[in-house]
């Protein structure tokens, strides 16, 4: 069985954060780390908020940690010097990401300035960008030319906000979109077993064909294709150094417990 590369995205917002993070990754047996370029130029707030447990016989006081990412100017970061710092300070290869806020990401520019932003990325020779499938059709082209100039691969990414449809239009999303990278991660919100089920057929069936695929949930049974990637066939799975039980709300999964629920269902 061919196991799918472990992809540990970072969520630090300052470039420290970031490096930190991904010695953690490395240590923890990831085959590359995902840099989100858009979060480096917020702030993170962090608040505590009390919350009474009254299904149990007792009122069992909980702590929620509220986390929030607020978008700062653009001159806020200095883009050439984070990219020297990365080179520099991450071992693995990694795939950089610069999510606009259409798709849920912190960038404060234009369409225009992230674009330059990704160009950038490309000139620095990393090991992966990700390009969004939505991105203008002659600006993809010319970053892909640069790409393929120099040797930089291509995650085509699509990361909708709306709850997964049946598994034939998740297939028929993954095949419109199959030169547009090395590989086609298509990602939907998902509340529940129906949205899981869609992913998962859609992966299912997917699996045996030459595509290289990475098809996720966000939210409630998101992480059923993360935790049985390996007899999906997905090329790369998202995980996280995350601890908590709100990553299953997120259709998340922990980088360790990823590789042990692997362990205990015998696919390494």
């Amino acid at each position: 069985m061919d196991m799918p590369l472990v992809c540990v995205s970072l969520r630090g917002c300052t470039i420290n954060e970031v490096l930190k993070d991904a010695a953690s990754a490395t240590a923890a047996g990831a085959d590359l780390v995902e840099v989100r370029l858009d979060m480096l130029w917020s702030k993170k707030e962090v608040s505590l908020e009390e919350l009474i447990d009254t299904e149990s016989s007792k009122d069992n006081l909980k702590i929620k940690k509220n986390v929030v990412f607020t978008p700062q100017e653009l001159d806020y970061l200095d883009l050439d010097s984070v990219l020297v710092s990365l080179r520099q300070g991450i071992v693995l290869p990694v795939i950089l990401t610069c999510r606009p806020k259409r798709e849920g990401g912190y960038f404060p520019g234009n369409e225009e300035q992230r674009l330059e932003v990704l160009r950038k990325a490309i000139e620095s020779g990393v090991s992966w960008v990700d390009l969004e499938i939505n991105i203008n059709v002659e600006e993809r082209d010319k970053l892909l030319e640069l790409a393929k100039k120099g040797g930089t691969k291509i995650i085509a990414s699509s990361h909708v906000l709306d709850e997964a449809p049946i598994s034939k239009e998740i297939i028929q999303d993954v095949k419109d979109n199959i030169d547009l990278g090395d590989v086609i991660k298509i990602c939907y919100n998902s509340s529940g077993r129906t949205d899981g089920i869609n992913l998962f057929e859609a992966a299912w069936d997917l699996k045996n064909s030459k595509i290289k695929t990475t098809i996720m949930g966000m939210g409630q049974a998101g992480d059923w294709n993360r935790i049985h990637s390996p007899i999906l066939g997905q090329a790369i799975v998202y995980s996280t150094m995350e601890n908590g039980w709100h990553l299953a709300q997120k259709g998340m999964i922990n980088t360790a417990d990823l590789k042990i629920a692997w362990e205990m269902l015998e696919y390494n």
